[in-house]
């Protein structure tokens, strides 16, 4: 495919991006057309405003393992062939039907570990406990989730690592750098650059507000950090507070 497309294909594009049902090559494509191509950046901040948030209404579920074999007999194409042949089936209707289910089947999936993590990670609320947040933080390719923030209001941050991933070495001449975005804000703000495994503790202030579905990731960016205010490299993780 091309990102020099039609708007609603290629926002169509972004959103599988932020999910992370692309194919390798089109993910690809899209990760190195990122750093030069503002709009494109804004259609992802888009639709991560959109989809994230919906992890917290979508009901754990599992397909049955007979399904996608079937909606690729429908199609006329062998399962691992039917990639390949997306971009011309495009305005084809059992095409659009099952990226439709690629795009639900992320959302379930995202909702399920965030539900996981609640569990094994919230604790009884005392009646004047202060209010907190939490955030899953996920790989946008596999949603294998890697970091959890934790925020107490008026008091401080804390970015865990969760997972053996998230402690693996960043390629030489790289570095993680530590994002927020409220909603409906223009743009992120950087929170610092992280070290692979590394517990982070940040004052509340540092943030550019305190409320349920606050966006926050990592980026890989240049050694040093992103120059220009916002991430120039791969989104490595993502994720939206809920309020506990």
């Amino acid at each position: 495919m091309s990102l020099d497309q039609d708007p609603q294909e290629r926002s169509a594009t972004a959103g599988e991006y932020v999910l992370g049902t692309l194919d390798a090559a089109t993910r690809a494509e899209v990760d190195r057309a990122l750093p030069a191509d503002a709009a494109l950046q804004a259609e992802v901040y888009r639709w991560q405003d959109r989809l994230l948030g919906l992890t917290r209404r979508v009901a754990p579920a599992e397909p049955d393992a007979g399904l996608w074999p079937k909606i690729a007999a429908r199609l006329g194409a062998a399962p691992a062939a039917r990639p390949a042949a997306a971009p011309a089936a495009a305005n084809d209707p059992l095409w659009q039907r099952l990226r439709r289910w690629q795009l639900t089947g992320g959302l379930a999936i995202a909702a399920s570990m965030v539900l996981a993590t609640l569990l094994v990670l919230r604790a009884p609320t005392a009646v004047d406990a202060p209010v907190r947040y939490l955030a899953v933080l996920q790989a946008p390719d596999n949603q294998t989730a890697g970091w959890v923030v934790e925020i107490t209001a008026g008091d401080k941050l804390r970015l865990v690592p969760v997972a053996a991933v998230a402690g693996q070495p960043v390629p030489a001449g790289k570095t993680l750098q530590f994002w927020t975005k409220p909603e409906g804000a223009a743009g992120p703000t950087s929170l610092g650059l992280v070290r692979a495994g590394q517990t982070v503790e940040l004052p509340v202030g540092q943030l550019p507000a305190v409320e349920a579905r606050t966006l926050f990731e990592l980026t890989l960016e240049p050694e040093g950090g992103s120059t220009i205010g916002r991430p120039t490299g791969p989104i490595l993780y993502v994720g939206r507070t809920v309020k506990l």
